[in-house]
């Protein structure tokens, strides 16, 4: 049987996108169906809208979302129907070489569903990161669905599927942040301010915050930001180097993807610290750094793969915390919209005017 749905595709490289009729088919082997409940707008469905991915058009957007299991496929027996889950675009497999060694935050060989939605017409889409949740219902694979708490706000809870996750995890998990660290965060979007609520979560006694825009420095102080750098009036290296004694932080998190703010990062870290890349580049950029610099600074220089998260270790614990109110996912939430309302969300995105909208169906 399949399920005829509302969904939202982008058709074309830079076209506006469309609400449309989509074909959901019942779960196969190791498959499940999805009833969504919320989906925010990440700036990954601007990338795919704009051919920045690839060009597998047309994409069924949307995948930082939390709903309901409707249905599963043979041989499903983490999750059941009616289980209240957040979905994951990194479904590990158990079986590769990252796995098998006991890292499958790594895992190289993530799951995704294996039937395809379509448009009416029989048209394959591609979902965005193998989930497509802008859409009333979506086939996942099982173990990119992960179980949480059903008290959770639907709406919160669906943040922690990317954005947030990456964020808080390029902090906690790749950074190493920890109890009396000085941490440096450059971009305070939506996973810029993840990152300083990750820090502050860890202990870090100095979370410094910089952008070029005051808006978003004062959402940073929200989450625990103790100083913020306009770096459009001030230079952010000599800002974090002032306030952290003359050396650098201990950790500094680059979330914009540009070589321009990855070399700032990369000077106010105090010797042996810690660069943290969780902004993603475009293809063509290029970072050009001194070798001698590298080497004589030490540390390590990383990147952030969705904050190195293990869902199914992590989507629970940052449930608990939020329901504890010690992490605020609801002030991550500028504004909910329907899904007719998508298009208008990634312009306010363009202009910095949301930290995020979330899609409630």
């Amino acid at each position: 049987m399949a399920h005829e749905v509302r969904g939202v595709v982008a058709r074309g490289k830079g076209q506006p996108v469309s609400l449309e009729t989509i074909v959901v088919p019942d779960p196969g082997p190791g498959e499940a169906l999805v009833a969504v409940q919320a989906c925010g707008v990440c700036h990954t469905d601007l990338h795919y809208r704009e051919g920045g991915i690839n060009d597998d058009f047309p994409f069924l957007l949307g995948h930082e979302a939390a709903g309901v299991v409707e249905a599963v496929g043979a041989g499903v027996t983490d999750v059941a129907p009616g289980d209240f889950v957040i979905l994951n675009w990194r479904a590990v497999c158990g079986a590769c070489r990252a796995c098998l060694r006991g890292r499958p935050q790594y895992c190289f060989a993530t799951h995704n569903a294996t039937q395809k939605m379509t448009l009416a017409d029989g048209t394959p889409l591609s979902p965005a990161l193998g989930i497509g949740a802008f859409a009333d219902k979506t086939l996942v694979a099982a173990g990119q669905c992960t179980k949480v708490d059903p008290s959770a706000s639907p709406v919160a809870a669906g943040l922690l599927g990317c954005g947030i996750m990456a964020g808080l995890g390029a902090a906690i998990n790749t950074g190493g942040v920890t109890r009396g660290d000085s941490v440096a965060v450059i971009g305070c979007g939506g996973v810029g301010d993840a990152a300083v609520a990750g820090a502050h979560l860890a202990g870090a006694t100095t979370i410094i915050a910089v952008d070029v825009d005051d808006t978003k420095l004062d959402w940073a102080r929200r989450f625990g930001a103790t100083h913020t750098v306009n770096s459009r009036e001030t230079d952010p290296v000599e800002a974090i180097r002032d306030l952290t004694g003359g050396f650098g932080a201990d950790v500094v998190i680059e979330a914009v993807g540009r070589p321009e703010t990855y070399k700032q990062a990369f000077y106010a870290r105090d010797l042996a610290g810690t660069v943290v890349l969780v902004g993603v580049p475009t293809p063509e950029m290029q970072l050009e750094l001194p070798l001698l610099d590298v080497f004589g600074r030490g540390g390590a220089l990383k990147s952030s793969w969705y904050g190195d998260c293990l869902p199914s270790r992590d989507f629970p614990m940052l449930v608990s915390l939020y329901q504890q109110g010690r992490l605020d996912l609801d002030a991550f939430v500028t504004e909910t919209i329907a899904l007719e309302d998508v298009e208008a969300a990634f312009e306010k995105m363009h202009h910095g005017e949301v930290l995020r909208s979330v899609v409630v169906l």
